[in-house]
Order: structure tokens, then sequence, then C-alpha cells
């Protein structure tokens, strides 16, 4: 029940939507003086969430900023790559779709061939609410071999459904064998401080190395500044999707 709140409410909250059912009420509701405020809500919504300067600053701040390969202090055992990057529902399984996100998976290709991390161990069933019969780390799994990963360096975890979980069936999976300083975890930057989180919460704390960024260096230019963009109402509904995750999360005792 709890994952099927949390994931209506970060649909019901999501900015367009919020947008557009002010719209809505603007145009139904009689009082004229109501009408004009729902109305004018909405559009200073829209044009502030469209804007790419303000967005762009806030995701600044939220995202877990990036690592030099250079910067990596030392090898590891272990790569934890969290799934969420391919399209499980298109219908053809001779082929992996992926979505937004696939950094996730091209770095963690990186990071092995240079000799940072040793295995993968790729973890995700289906977030979905309306589950397929595709497993998202069937899939990675698939990928990093055409990308060069050999069978033997992958482990996969294809049960999970959410980033608590993944934290809960990774710890299962390598307790015992392998210590959390010797793994590293791959996820978009957006998504690192709630899975950093989640694994610190079952004991298992690790180093993080972010990918897929949302944010890009602060610009001054027009278009950034002045007119309206449909990537920066992308890049807030994946921000407070992730606030909503960590409220959630923390009512549920997973942070």
């Amino acid at each position: 029940m709890f994952f099927i709140l949390s994931k209506i409410l970060a649909y019901l909250i999501m900015p367009l939507t919020v947008i557009c059912c002010l719209f809505i009420l603007s145009a139904l509701v009689k009082r004229q003086a109501l009408k004009n405020k729902l109305f004018y809500i909405g559009l200073s919504l829209l044009l502030l969430l469209s804007n790419d300067f303000m967005a762009n600053e806030v995701a600044l701040r939220w995202e877990v900023p990036i690592t030099p390969f250079r910067e990596l202090s030392k090898n590891y055992a272990w790569g934890i790559l969290l799934t969420g990057v391919t399209k499980t529902e298109e219908g053809f399984h001779d082929r992996v779709f992926f979505n937004r996100g696939a950094d996730r998976v091209t770095h963690a290709v990186q990071l092995y061939k240079i000799g940072r991390i040793k295995r993968i161990l790729v973890s995700g069933g289906s977030g979905r609410l309306f589950a397929t019969d595709r497993k998202e780390a069937d899939d990675v799994a698939e990928a990093l071999i055409l990308m060069g990963v050999p069978d033997s360096s992958i482990v996969k975890e294809s049960n999970s459904r959410n980033t608590h979980e993944s934290a809960e069936a990774v710890r299962k999976i390598l307790e015992g064998t392998t210590k959390p300083s010797e793994c590293l975890l791959i996820t978009s930057a957006y998504h690192m401080r709630r899975s950093s989180a989640c694994f610190a919460k079952v004991g298992w704390r690790m180093d993080c190395f972010s990918t897929d960024f949302i944010s890009h260096r602060r610009k001054y230019s027009i278009g950034g500044l002045l007119l309206p963009s449909t990537e920066a109402l992308d890049n807030w509904q994946l921000m407070i999707k992730e606030w909503v995750g960590i409220v959630f999360y923390k009512v549920a005792g997973y942070v």
C-alpha cells in the first residue's frame, strides 16, 4: 500500500499536473475573483518552473557533485549500479531501450574498464505500478555484456521495486563476503542523496559516484533567463519526485 500511495502522490504533485489543474479550475469556477486568482497562480507557476536558470540553480544545490575519475582514491570490489534507466514497456525484447539516465550504465562500464571496479551488481526489478514481464536488471546486464563487460563480472538483483528494497537486497547479497567500504554506489546525481541515505540506513554506507546530471554550468544567456524551457519543467519533475520520495521514506523509516 505504501508503494502505491507514494507513486500516486508523486504523479499528482508534478508541476505540469498542478498547473493544468489550476487552469482547468479557473475555467470551471464561476466566481470571477477566484477564476482570476487560479489563472494567475497557474501562469506564475508555469513561468517560474519553466525558467531554465531557476531550475538549474536548484539542481546545482541538490545534486551530489561529480567525481572526476582521476580523483577516485582507490579501486573497489563492487560497483552497485541502480536501475531506473530502461524502457521495459516497449514490447520488443530483441534489444535494450534506454531512457534518460543511460550514463549510469556507460559510466559503470568505464569504471570497470579502467579498473576502478572489479564487478558490477545491478539492482532493480520494476518500479512501475503495473509491472511488466521484463526486469530492468536483466536489460541493464544485457547492455553491460554488449559493452564488453563479461557475464562473470555481473550479478543481478531483479526483485526490488524501489531504492529502499534495493538497499536491503544488496546488503543481503554482499554481507559476509564484502565490506561497504569496498563498494561504490552508482546512480543519477539527483537520485544520489536518497539512494545513499537508504543504503546508510540498512548499514551499508558506500562511497558515491554521481552520473546523469540534470544541472549544467551556470550561464547568463537570454534564453536561459527569459525564455520558457520544457527541459526545466522536466528537471523540476525529477527533483520534486525525489523530495516526495524522501518525505515518504522518512515517514516509513527507510532513511
